[in-house]
């Protein structure tokens, strides 16, 4: 299911628009001034962002700038302000569609399906108070702050993600980390990428990688 924030500060329309994108099927999150939007931004994974220009405490371009520095999600448009510097603008910004005010409701609807078909596969994984981007290699939390792991601890996580639920030998990660050396670290390199990683999960009240003493590791999210 895709997620979709959608940043609309006319409530009347707001709603109708949540309303209807939750009965095709997506996931929606709603935000009506820029501070909630820029705080959804910052803690949460999504798929396309729908914005308004014109917000009461702010302007939806600087929310696009921010998307584009945290994620690849795709970016809509929809707004009165339509003037070419104003397309121009959104466009440089990265924008997918920008929708002029007043539009067709299945016209926006088809644009939605259609930008969000031509996306790649989005790489974010959402569980508990924290959020994994594969793509960023960046942790984010539920209060907005991040971490990013040293390059070599987020592959060693991502190998370990993609695997779950097996269980994943040391010795496989090291060939994986080490592609192409000749010769490898002993297995407690290892050990010491899953102290850090469990140093940076435990800010998310959950201890997600499991031991298998004398075999490797596992993801586990149900131990959040």
């Amino acid at each position: 299911m895709s997620a979709i924030l959608l940043i609309e500060d006319d409530e009347t329309l707001g709603a109708t628009l949540e309303e209807r994108l939750g009965k095709v099927g997506y996931q929606v999150h709603r935000c009506s001034t820029f501070t909630a939007a820029r705080g959804a931004i910052l803690s949460s994974a999504f798929d396309l962002a729908i914005i308004d220009v014109g917000l009461p405490d702010g302007n939806g371009f600087e929310l696009a700038k921010l998307i584009r520095e945290h994620s690849n999600a795709a970016i809509i448009f929809l707004t009165a302000m339509t003037s070419a510097e104003y397309r121009l603008k959104g466009y440089e910004l990265g924008a997918d569609e920008y929708i002029p005010k007043p539009f067709h409701l299945k016209e926006l609807l088809l644009l939605v399906a259609r930008t969000l078909s031509r996306r790649p596969p989005s790489r974010v994984i959402k569980v508990g108070e924290i959020t994994i981007d594969l793509d960023a290699m960046i942790i984010r939390f539920s209060d907005g702050s991040t971490e990013q792991p040293i390059t070599r601890d987020f592959r060693l996580l991502e190998a370990i993600l993609s695997a779950s639920p097996r269980v994943v030998p040391r010795e496989e990660l090291l060939k994986l980390l080490f592609q192409g050396e000749e010769d490898l670290p002993t297995p407690r390199t290892i050990d010491n990428s899953i102290v850090r990683l469990r140093a940076v999960l435990k800010r998310g009240n959950a201890d997600y990688l499991r031991s298998v003493r004398g075999v490797g590791y596992q993801w586990l999210p149900e131990r959040a």
